[in-house]
């Protein structure tokens, strides 16, 4: 093992990881396209794209060419009175392939900080307005909007990794999807009681992510905008996980033909390189803070906002959905996954398999020895980290049918193992 590693390991605290119990992390030397390569020599094929932000596979060309010329020339400037051409290029170009008139851009650096500025937005929007009262948001059971205080009160109490914090978190509405009639006419009966105090309905469209990878249909999108509509208040897309094509389409909004008033991003913006977000609002929400009064303006501001390396990194990243056959991929990505995942229904413990877009998922009853699994996976190749009772892979768009197979090859046969 190299020096580096023992020497830091005393001093880093690890994310979501209980340190006196967990196997070791392993140590990277470097990457390249879906392959991690470790310090020891071993190289295992990325199935799940670094949390879902290496879409483009890692180390592409294009965007390391791209940050390479902007460390040069400029690395980062505040955001204060000052722009640049990579922020103001980046969101001239998101604005023109978001649907509708989300054309205002506001850049942080994180996905839960993008997140906590739309709920801020969506507050202030109202008070703007002259609107008080709407103070409160509706989020949804398995949703996972961040781990900032604001966004762990918006996540399931549950199911999420936040419920050591009750009684620190400001109390929101966490409910039921409305996927089924009972449910929606359950939460339009709630809007009748309290649509009058909520500010935003905030959901992940399609796809839960970190709550479990569930998944459900544009039909509970297009009800959400029609109650939000009807009770005068925001809706807000986090497309912090699906946005940039890994549900098929390059925004998840797409797939149910609306607009929300908000939608938030993250992870793959910069094609996993920098660490960027965005929160984009429509002109009604931006027209609401275009006032002549100097407390009607949004009061935040990032430091690293805007950061020119991270800009430059997304608009290359932009250029290679623009000019190589992301969404194909995906879509052959699909295809593999609705094929080869299926074939874990019959093992043992196994109670779902599901796919959209370039998003497999084998649920299980129950998951047990973590760690294990987590060996099991390294020890055939390939970095999957199951969580909660999932499996799942998301890999890179530019995944080979090879490494899919390999992958998917590995799922069955580690799950096929299992005591």
């Amino acid at each position: 093992m190299t020096d580096w590693y023992a020497a830091g390991l005393e001093h880093i605290w690890l994310p979501y990881t209980q340190m006196k119990t967990v196997t070791p992390p392993l140590a990277v030397a470097s990457t390249q396209g879906t392959r991690i390569r470790l310090s020891d020599g071993r190289e295992l094929i990325d199935g799940i794209a670094s949390w879902w932000t290496a879409c483009h596979g890692y180390n592409h060309p294009h965007i390391r060419a791209a940050v390479q010329t902007q460390v040069e020339r400029l690395p980062h400037v505040m955001f204060g009175g000052l722009v640049h051409e990579q922020a103001l290029t980046l969101a001239r170009r998101l604005a023109q392939i978001l649907p509708g008139d989300l054309d205002r851009v506001f850049f942080s650096d994180s996905g839960s900080v993008s997140v906590e500025i739309a709920m801020k937005m969506a507050i202030q929007y109202f008070l703007n307005k002259g609107e008080r009262g709407r103070s409160k948001f509706v989020s949804f059971r398995h949703g996972y909007h961040g781990d900032t205080i604001g966004t762990m009160a918006v996540c399931d109490p549950d199911e999420g990794m936040h419920s050591l914090f009750t009684g620190l978190l400001p109390e929101q509405w966490v409910v039921d999807l409305p996927d089924t009639p009972e449910k929606l006419a359950a939460l339009e009966a709630f809007f009748q009681t309290n649509g009058e105090r909520v500010a935003g309905i905030l959901v992940e469209p399609l796809v839960q992510g970190a709550g479990g990878m569930k998944m459900h249909g544009a039909k509970v999108l297009r009800h959400l905008r029609r109650i939000a509509d009807a009770h005068g208040t925001l809706l807000i897309f986090d497309e912090i996980f699906v946005g940039f094509g890994r549900t098929g389409t390059m925004f998840a909004c797409e797939a149910a033909g609306l607009v929300p008033d908000i939608v938030t991003l993250s992870k793959a913006l910069t094609g996993g390189t920098m660490a960027l977000a965005a929160t984009i609002a429509t002109k009604r929400v931006f027209d609401a803070f275009w006032d002549d009064r100097p407390s009607a303006a949004l009061m935040h501001g990032p430091t690293y906002m805007g950061n020119a390396l991270a800009c430059a990194a997304a608009n290359a990243s932009l250029d290679l959905f623009e000019n190589e056959p992301r969404l194909i991929q995906v879509s052959a990505i699909e295809a593999h996954l609705a094929h080869a995942l299926p074939a874990c229904r019959d093992l043992p413990g196994v109670v779902d398999v599901r796919v959209k877009g370039a998003i497999g998922v084998v649920e299980l009853a129950a998951i047990g020895d973590l760690n294990a699994l987590k060996r099991a996976f390294v020890a055939e190749g390939v970095w999957v980290r199951p969580f909660g009772n999932i499996v799942y892979l998301t890999p890179a768009f530019t995944a080979t049918e090879e490494d899919l197979a390999t992958l998917t090859g590995a799922v069955h046969k580690v799950l096929s193992a299992r005591v």
